[in-house]
């Protein structure tokens, strides 16, 4: 949802782009904490622009903001 919203104010079609989400279940010291490792894919779109687009899309997801801090995450256009 928030790639969409954020291609849209760019009028970028991100229509045919899939995202693959990796979840992780880390040990730290005596504890346990999660990772996230999101790969998106944006067909017809140049590297640089799409990682800018994805990074945009991180900063306003409020599933994003909801765990900055809490989860380590990181998000790749691939």
């Amino acid at each position: 949802g928030a790639l969409g919203s954020v291609a849209e104010r760019e009028g970028v079609d991100v229509s045919e782009a899939n995202v693959n989400v990796q979840v992780s279940f880390n040990k730290e010291g005596n504890s346990f904490a999660l990772s996230a490792d999101l790969d998106v894919h944006i067909p017809n779109l140049p590297h640089d622009q799409a990682q800018q687009l994805v990074e945009k899309a991180h900063a306003v997801c409020p599933y994003s903001k909801a765990t900055k801090g809490n989860i380590d995450v990181r998000v790749t256009a691939i």
